[in-house]
């Protein structure tokens, strides 16, 4: 696919880039050059290929699901301006 100056100028402008005139044969360019890049990837042979999401196969490593307090509330209450119990104290906002 060949890119003029044209379709560079409206890209730049989707992207909310500022380009100048000057720049626009040598964006073009390489735009063509990076298109051309893609499109021979076209020419391989992708049949019986897996779909990957990552070089190398790993399986997330999960934890149990489970609710906590995270065991240093006073830790986190002794930051607090004021507290009301467990909670932070804040004031009235919304009436």
């Amino acid at each position: 696919m060949s890119v003029d100056e044209n379709m560079v100028r409206r890209i730049a402008n989707l992207a909310r880039i500022g380009v100048s005139d000057y720049e626009l044969p040598g964006l073009a360019k390489e735009l063509s050059a990076i298109l051309g890049f893609v499109e021979q990837l076209s020419e391989l042979d992708t049949n019986g290929v897996k779909p990957l999401t990552s070089a190398v196969e790993d399986k997330i490593r999960g934890r149990d699901d489970v609710v906590t307090d995270g065991g240093y509330a006073e830790d986190v209450l002794a930051n607090a301006p004021e507290k009301d119990d467990e909670y932070f104290a804040v004031p009235k906002v919304v009436e």
